[in-house]
Order: C-alpha cells, then structure tokens, then sequence
C-alpha cells in the first residue's frame, strides 16, 4: 500500500485535479484537471492524461547532486549578457538530459502511460507539455516559457520527453524572465502533462481569447485557427485564419460571427507517420490556404466553451478573468477538444479607469503594414536579426525586424522599442509577449525583413486600428491620458460618429451613449472595394483583367453578392456590438455617383453627373430600378445583424431624402427585405439635411422615428455652396444665422411631433460655440468625432451646470 501511495504522489491523473493543486502539478495541469472535472458536464472535452508531479521533478533534481550543479553552474549570472546566459543556460539543459529518471518515478510514469495506452506501451501517441508552478499567474503568464513535445510514442521517448521538458525550465528565455519577474529558480517546480494526441494533423487547431487582446474589450472572443497542429500559431509561423464573436448575443443564442478573416496559412505542422521525427512542416495546397480552416460551428462551438470556461474560472477567482486557451480539433472523429486553458495576463492588470490614447500628428511615408498589437506608437532605427544567433547585437532602443520571433527571443524583445515581423498573426508569440511588455508591435507583414533596412529611423503605429503601418522617418505623435472618472455625464446624450470597424472597440471604451452616425461607406469602400452591381452582375462583365480583381478579392465566393453581404454585415456588427446594448445609429450608403464610380467596376454602372452632390444620391437611389437592388444587398446585410447576429441595437437612417414620398417608397423596399419599420423594435430615423426636411418636419415624423441634423449638406443647401468648391469655401459656414435657425426650427418641430433629434454633422465637434447653441435649443443628442468626444463633453456638462443654475426657482 505504501508503494501506491508515494506512486500516487509521483503521478496524478488529469480528473484528480484541481486548481488547488498548482503546487504540486503546476498551472497548466491544474487547469486542464478543472476543466476535467467541473465543465465535462457542460460538453466542453478535454482529452485524457495524467501529470508527472512537482515531487516526482524534485526528487530527481535532488539525485546526484543535480540541484548544487545547477546552482553553481548560473551563480553570478547577468541576464543582460545574452552569450553568458546561452552558454550558462545550454550548459544546465545538458547536464539535466544527461541525468536518467530514479527508477520508482520512471516506473510511476511508465505504469500511467501503460494505463492512459490501454496496455500499450509502444505505439499510443501522447502530448508532453510542461507546467511550471510559476506559470499563469495573475501578474505573470509565463506564456511559451516551457517546451511542448508532440506525437511521441514509446516508453524510451515518453522519458526523454519528459526530460527535455524538465531542461526547458532552464531555458535561455525561462532563466531571464524569473530573474526580471523576481522569481528564484529553484523556488518554482515543474510538473509534466501526458496527453493524448488529438490527430489536428488532419485537421485543425488553434488559440482562443475570450477578451479582445488589442483592447481589452471584455465582449468579444477571439478564434485563430490554422491547418495541422497548432504550434504554427503560437511559433508565429504562420498568419491563421481569425474570427471575431460577439459573447452576450452568443449567450442568447444567436450567431454572432462578427469578423471572419482569412489567413494565408502557408504551411502546417504534421505527425512525422513512419518518418525519423515526430512532427515534420509540410506546405498547404492553394485551395486548402483560400479556405478557412474551420467552419462557423466549430467557431461558435469553441466561442460558447470559451464563455463557459472564462465563466467557471471568474467564479473561482471571484473576479473577471478572462481566458487564453488552446483547442485541436482531431480529423478522425471530427471531435473538438481543449488542450490547454490559463488566465489572460495583460488586459487582467490594466487599469480601465484610465484612457491612454496615441495620436500620430501626421502620417508619412508607408514602408510596411500588418496587424496590429496594442495601441501604441514606437519609434527607433531597424535592426534586422535573421536568427536567434545574432541576438547579442540587438541594442537597446531599437525597432527588431524578423521574420518571427519564439521564445529564446525575450531577452531581447524587451530592450525594443517596436517589434516588427514577417510572419503571425495576433494570437503569435510575438503578438503576445509584446502585449506583455507593453511595445507596440506590427506582425505579418509578410515582407518587413526585405523592406526596412538596418538603421533607418522608423515610426510603428499601432494607433490606427487593427492594421499596424510602419512609417518612414521619426513622426511627431503625442499620447494623452484621461481619467475617465474626471468626466462627468451631462444630460444631453453624447454619441460618437464611427466608420472604421476595427476601432470600434477601443472607441467603445469612451465615455458615450452610443453612435449617432455609423457611416458604411467605410466598411464599402475598405473592405468590399467592389461595386455591388458588379458582383450582382458579374457574368456581364467583358473586362479580363477587371474580372481577376473581382475573382481575388472574392476568392471562396461562388455566390458573388453574398461576399458583399457578409462583408457589409461583419462591419456593421463589429460597430453594433462594441457599443452594445447602446443605440447604433447605421446611415445607409450615401455615396455619390462619383463615389461609386470609384469602386471596382462601379464605372460600367454609374452615370456622370455634373454635380454629384445634389445628384443621384442617399434616398433616390434605393427605389431607382437601376440600383434598387444594389440596396437589397445592403438591406439583407442589415438583417443578418440584427436578426441572425442578434444585435437589435442596430437602428437605421436613411440619407438624402428629398420628399416624404421618397421616405415611404425607401420604407416600402425595406420592408420587402425584411426591415419592417416597427418590427422587432426596429426604428428608422432620417437625415435632417435639406431645407425640405425641415420645412416639412412634421410630415416626415409621421413616417420615420427620429432625425438627425447633418450639418454639412444643410449649410450647403441653405447658402446655395457646394463645399466640395474651394472658390467659394469661405462662404460655407454652419454657424450662419440662416443655417442655425433653420436647426432651431427643426429641433422645435422634432419635439412638437414626439421625434426624438440629434446632430451628427461636423459642427460640434469643430467648434464649442455650436455645441453650447444646440444645448441651449434643448437637443437630444450631439453626436461627435472621437477625437473631440471628451473635450466636448466635458464643455456641455459645464454649460448645462450653469444652465440650471440660471434657471428660475
């Protein structure tokens, strides 16, 4: 009974666990025994092991003398002395691979394995990852610290696994980091996971955050996913196909894949079947790299497991805690498993009490671009290293150029001002160590190490939204830091105007009620590029050349209008949900024929006009037989949003409307899509930016829900200038007597009819004095640039202070 015991302490199996126990089998086995144990239940697979304990590591350090080598092998260390800490390092790891297992932990380890193979011994394929008792902590991730071995069969190789993961304790990486973490080598124990492979060999696998990892926006779950095993992600070695879902509507049981974005995914790992290796990289066919590599329900599958496991563990920690987990998905069962769970670490720390916001002063010239990591901005001269070979002659302060990074790479990554690679994506071991570190960083540029030369001063932006630009040349820029708690709420409703998509969470973080103007012009002409009509008829396009562009930026897409409704309804539900449960207020398209015509392939189907801007636009368009069913795909885009994405925040606005004839012929077509004005609680406001407009306001609130005054094209229609005419600019001017009456007019008559009014143009932001007039009028809501959003707030609530204070007792 005796042996069975100290057996027992040797060697634990994954459904003995629990959190509790990160002392004796580390984080990483801890978490996969709590997962084992309290979310089976709940459908959320984890594949079967066992972990070889924090004793069983000890008692073999302890033999021989091992441990006092160790010690006297890395006294007086300088981390910072990269060829000392190799050599130091490389040294250890030897002398640990060198030493063999005491023979009742061997045979501890090897009767498990007997056990988790059903009485095989020589061909059950397992995972070996390492699981440090310092490892995901709250303050610390220790993320990629440890080795992993894949597809090992064996007794023989399970134990030399198991050795080498005991000497990636003793990395290059591992040693610097617990030394500038404060933590001492020998305090922290290591413990071994032996898993069952999950053949995504044959399939796929990847990593998941249940938080946006550039924002920290707590709503969202992030999906990476890549063809074969997945420590192509993790390495960086690939860019993964990425997918974006949106937590509170997923709860309800919606689907709401907000972003679904295509890797290149060139090449995947395998299992070495019959080779020399265990794992071998293999490139991916054409076909497979323009598919994604996993289908919508696999995503939403893992989203929900996501929600379920940050749940659980919220309630455990009793706090927020959200997830950085790691999933395979196995191509002989098609089963789904989660391999590997832990805390977030970086948006865990930060303060939300605080807005740190960079702002580049002006761009210059673009060098390189790629996805972004953080929201900062660094600058410093390049200095391209090939390999980890040459990391002794990176100096403090410079931008790092690679192709990718991986772990023995972090005593160096911390002296960066900016990271820049070739390959990854945001869920890459470059993304997340520089997230870690605070530096912003631009992976995936696919080819920055042949574009930014050795010592040429550079800028790298990640303050742009979710594309990183590296700029040529050291460009002014400044950071401004809020605290959020110094900015009151004033009565008046403050709304931002939103058009990129891939900003939407950061500016969510402002203080706000919502979007007053979400422009899709944006989201079209960014994201689409192509003229709707061209896709709907593009069997009748001659043009060759015209037709490739059409193929590569549709590539999957044989239904070619429906690329456009997915890209339209992605963008539009990355808006919604960042300001969800608040109103999102979603102009339709309001481009001129100009505009339009400016869109691939949008000249064969765009008339010239003179004056495009009092021309064929907003309104006119979505009842005119030659575009009307252009606007259907906008309109079913809409309704994937709100009914399939489950986002009923989502309001509408129609632009330009000349008569309230037009409004009901436009409300008429909606409804033939499914947008039935009332239904479901859907509202649709309308532009307030003609003369007519207000002269007949009390006529079109009987149709519509609400107005919004735009400014710019109602200054321009008052005075009789088309601001797009430098000759005659000085004349346009919204604080004109002629134009503000007209806005107080509109106000006055929104409110007589019951209609709720806002404002969305430019004014307000530009200029205080109007900002105070609309107050003054009793506006409902001012919708604002971001940038002027909390100067601006600040402002109103000063003056409506003063307001009530004048008022009469």
């Amino acid at each position: 009974m005796a042996t069975l015991d100290r057996k027992t302490t040797l060697v634990r199996w994954f459904s003995d666990l629990t959190l509790e126990d990160v002392p004796s089998v580390g984080g990483k086995n801890a978490s996969l025994g709590e997962m084992v144990r309290e979310l089976a239940g709940a459908g959320v697979q984890v594949p079967n092991g066992f972990a070889i304990t924090v004793d069983a590591y000890r008692q073999f350090l302890s033999q021989l003398g091992l441990d006092e080598r160790i010690r006297r092998m890395l006294d007086g260390l300088n981390s910072q002395n990269v060829e000392d800490l190799r050599t130091r390092a490389s040294d250890v790891r030897h002398a640990i691979v060198a030493t063999p297992f005491p023979l009742d932990v061997q045979d501890a380890i090897l009767d498990a394995y007997a056990k988790i193979g059903q009485g095989r011994t020589s061909n059950v394929a397992v995972a070996v990852r390492s699981s440090a008792t310092a490892e995901d902590l709250p303050d610390a991730s220790f993320a990629g610290q440890q080795e992993t071995y894949l597809n090992v069969q064996g007794q023989t190789a399970l134990l030399e696994a198991c050795r080498r993961c005991f000497a990636s304790l003793f990395t290059d990486r591992a040693i610097s980091y617990r030394v500038d973490k404060g933590f001492d080598h020998f305090k922290i124990g290591l413990s071994v996971g032996v898993q069952l492979m999950v053949r995504s060999d044959l399939a796929s696998s990847g990593i998941m955050f249940t938080i946006d990892t550039e924002t920290g926006f707590h709503d969202a779950v992030l999906v990476s996913s890549s063809y074969g095993l997945g420590e192509t992600i993790v390495q960086g070695s690939v860019n993964p196909d990425e997918f974006v879902v949106f937590k509170p509507t997923l709860a309800a049981g919606f689907r709401p894949l907000l972003r679904k974005t295509l890797g290149t995914k060139e090449f995947k790992l395998v299992l070495d079947i019959g080779g020399g290796k265990m794992v071998k990289t293999v490139p991916v066919s054409a076909g497979e790299r323009r598919r994604y590599s996993v289908t919508d329900d696999d995503v939403l599958k893992l989203a929900r497991w996501g929600c379920q496991i940050e749940e659980h563990y919220s309630r455990k920690r009793n706090r927020f805690c959200p997830m950085d987990i790691e999933w395979a998905k196995d191509g002989q069962s098609g089963d789904i498993y989660i391999v590997q769970a832990r805390p977030e670490t970086v948006h865990a720390r930060k303060n939300r009490g605080v807005l740190e916001t960079y702002h580049l002063q002006k761009r210059g010239e673009v060098l390189a671009t790629g996805q972004s990591v953080g929201n900062k901005i660094g600058q410093g001269p390049v200095h391209v290293i090939a390999d980890a070979q040459h990391l002794g002659a990176f100096d403090e302060g410079e931008v790092l150029v690679t192709d990718k990074t991986d772990p023995d790479w972090e005593p160096v990554m911390k002296k960066a001002s900016a990271i820049v690679t070739n390959r990854g994506g945001r869920t890459c071991h470059a993304a997340i160590v520089s997230r870690e570190l605070g530096l912003p960083a631009v992976v995936g540029t696919a080819h920055g190490t042949d574009v930014l030369g050795n010592g040429r001063q550079v800028t790298v932006s990640c303050a742009e939204g979710e594309t990183g630009f590296v700029y040529d040349g050291k460009l002014d820029f400044t950071v401004e830091k809020v605290q959020l708690s110094d900015v009151g709420r004033p009565k008046t409703k403050i709304m931002l105007n939103v058009a990129n998509p891939d900003e939407a969470f950061g500016l969510s973080m402002l203080p706000n009620d919502g979007v007053g103007l979400a422009r899709i012009e944006f989201i079209i002409a960014n994201s689409i590029a192509i003229h709707p009509l061209a896709l709907l008829n593009y069997e009748q396009i001659n043009d060759p050349t015209l037709k490739d562009r059409i193929n590569e930026l549709t590539a999957g897409y044989e239904d070619k209008p429906q690329y456009f409704i997915d890209r339209l309804s992605q963008g539009i539900g990355m808006l919604a949900a960042a300001f969800y449960p608040k109103d999102v207020i979603v102009r339709l398209s309001d481009f001129k024929t100009n505009e339009y015509a400016n869109l691939i392939g949008g000249r064969q189907f765009e008339p010239v006009e003179e004056n495009p801007m009092i021309g064929f636009r907003g309104a006119s368009r979505y009842y005119d037989l030659r575009f009307r069913d252009a606007f259907g795909l906008e309109c079913q885009a809409l309704k994937v949003v709100r009914k399939l994405m489950g986002l009923t925040n989502v309001k509408v606005m129609v632009p330009f409307c000349r008569t309230v004839m037009e409004g009901r012929q436009v409300l008429d077509i909606m409804g033939q899509h499914g947008l039935e004005r009332g239904k479901d609680g859907l509202e649709v406001y309308v532009m307030c930016e003609i003369p007519s407009n207000v002269v007949c306001a009390a006529e079109f609130a009987e149709i519509f829900d609400g107005f919004s005054i735009g400014s710019n094209d109602l200054t321009q229609l008052t005075l009789g200038v088309d601001r797009d005419s430098e000759i005659v600019a000085h004349v346009f001017n919204e604080r004109d007597p002629s134009v503000t009456r007209l806005i107080a007019t509109a106000i006055a008559a929104a409110h007589r009819a019951g209609r709720k009014i806002g404002i969305c143009g430019q004014a307000p932001s530009d200029y205080p004095e109007f900002a105070e007039f609309l107050v003054r009028e009793g506006i409902d809501s001012i919708s604002l640039n971001p940038d002027a959003a909390i100067k601006t707030t600040r402002q109103i609530v000063q003056l409506e202070k003063s307001l009530d204070a004048a008022a009469p007792r």
